[in-house]
C-alpha cells in the first residue's frame, strides 16, 4: 500500500489560477486526491486549514513568527468572510479556487475543487518565488532547494489527512 494512497502529484488543470505562477518561471507543484462524495469549497478549505497535522503547523506559525490563527478564522476564510489567515494572505480567489501568498511574498498555497459523475477531485500546490542571482540566472533560493523534498512529501500528507476527513 502506497503511503499517500489517495494523492496523485499531477500537472494542474486547465483554469488552474496557479498557472499565472508556471508562465512566469517559478517553482509549481500540483497534487490531486479524488473521493466519491461531494462536498463544496469552502468546506474544503475549512478541512485542510483543521486537519490535526495542518494544526500542528499553525501551532509552529504562533510560535515561530508569532501568527496565531485559529478553526474559526480558517472556517471565516473558506466562506469568503476574511482575506488572511495565519502567516498567508489571499492573492486570488474565484468561486472553486483559492491563491493564498505567505506574509514575505515567497510562497503561495492553491486550492482548487474540481467534480465529475465520480465525485470531487481536491487539488493542492504551491508555488515558490524564484531569485536572482549575480548572473541574472532565475533560481530558487538555497532554503527552499534544501527542503524541496520535504515540502512535497508534507503537501502530499496535508492532501491526504483533508482527503480522509472529507470522505466520511
Amino acid at each position: 500500500m502506497r503511503l499517500f494512497s489517495l494523492v496523485e502529484e499531477t500537472a494542474l488543470p486547465g483554469g488552474a489560477l496557479l498557472q499565472e505562477f508556471t508562465d512566469r518561471g517559478e517553482y509549481t507543484d500540483c497534487f490531486v486526491a479524488r473521493i466519491e462524495n461531494t462536498v463544496t469549497f469552502p468546506t474544503y478549505v475549512e478541512t485542510f486549514y483543521t486537519t490535526r497535522l495542518f494544526r500542528l503547523e499553525r501551532l509552529i506559525l504562533k510560535w515561530l513568527i508569532s501568527r496565531p490563527s485559529s478553526d474559526e478564522q480558517a472556517r471565516r476564510l473558506s466562506r469568503n468572510e476574511t482575506d488572511s489567515f495565519a502567516a498567508w494572505k489571499e492573492y486570488r480567489r474565484s468561486d472553486d479556487q483559492l491563491v493564498m501568498m505567505d506574509f514575505r511574498q515567497q510562497t503561495c498555497s492553491w486550492f482548487m475543487l474540481g467534480s465529475d459523475e465520480n465525485g470531487t477531485r481536491l487539488y493542492f500546490g504551491s508555488a515558490v518565488m524564484l531569485d536572482e542571482d549575480e548572473s541574472s540566472a532565475r533560481k530558487m533560493k538555497w532554503t527552499y532547494r534544501a527542503l524541496l523534498g520535504f515540502h512535497r512529501l508534507y503537501s502530499r500528507a496535508l492532501l491526504q489527512a483533508a482527503a480522509r476527513r472529507l470522505r466520511h
